[in-house]
């Protein structure tokens, strides 16, 4: 599995190879482009483009490659826009080693990562455009059917497909295909963005 890492990462293990380093948020995108790495190990505070922004670029751009931050900072603010961005986890650099190696296999089979605590701050720091109380939807969450509507509701609320297919009467594989119409409906990557994105509106979307 290929790495592209803001640092060099001082620990091999079997199945996993750094391709490349980057000192800043540009180089980071660059060697995305060149190099397509599995999995890209993003800072936060980093000069010319930050960690944050060069996600948004390398999660848009480069579909295969999946992007997880690691970083010393674990602010509310990071945290949540590194994962609405499309970030597929966010780990704090005293992870151990071989903590880290597992999540960086996770993440490249398509889970998501979080260290701890930190799922909580993604989902409670609010958007900075939306109100903390918001009064109305967004066109996007608007333009669901009421079927999705429901689905995204469970999905925040935290049901698996098969608790969401028994709580709705449908089939599991029902349940896949709305998740998927609401992803690309909403231009996110996965549930968890989606959950995140709809929590404030949970009491309108009901």
């Amino acid at each position: 599995m290929g790495l592209l890492a803001k640092f060099t990462i001082r620990w091999v293990k079997q199945d996993l190879e750094v391709v490349g380093e980057a000192e800043n948020g540009q180089q980071a995108i660059a060697q995305a482009s060149a190099l397509q790495p599995d999995v890209v190990l993003m800072d936060v505070r980093i000069p010319i483009m930050d960690g944050v922004a060069a996600t948004r670029v390398i999660c848009q751009q480069f579909n295969s490659t999946k992007v997880l931050v690691l970083t010393t900072f674990d602010d509310d603010d990071y945290v949540s826009q590194a994962m609405r961005l499309g970030a597929k986890g966010y780990l704090l650099k005293d992870t151990h080693s071989d903590d880290l190696a597992a999540a960086i296999r996770a993440i490249h089979k398509g889970y998501t990562q979080m260290g701890p605590g930190l799922m909580e701050k993604a989902i409670a720091s609010p958007l900075p455009s939306i109100p903390t109380q918001p009064t109305r939807l967004p066109p996007e969450l608007a333009g669901l059917t009421p079927r999705e509507r429901e689905v995204l509701c469970s999905i925040v609320k935290g049901a698996s497909n098969r608790e969401i297919g028994e709580v709705l009467y449908i089939s599991e594989r029902t349940v896949k295909n709305h998740i998927t119409s609401i992803l690309s409906q909403l231009n996110l990557r996965d549930r968890t963005q989606a959950a995140m994105f709809a929590s404030p509106f949970l009491s309108l979307l009901t």
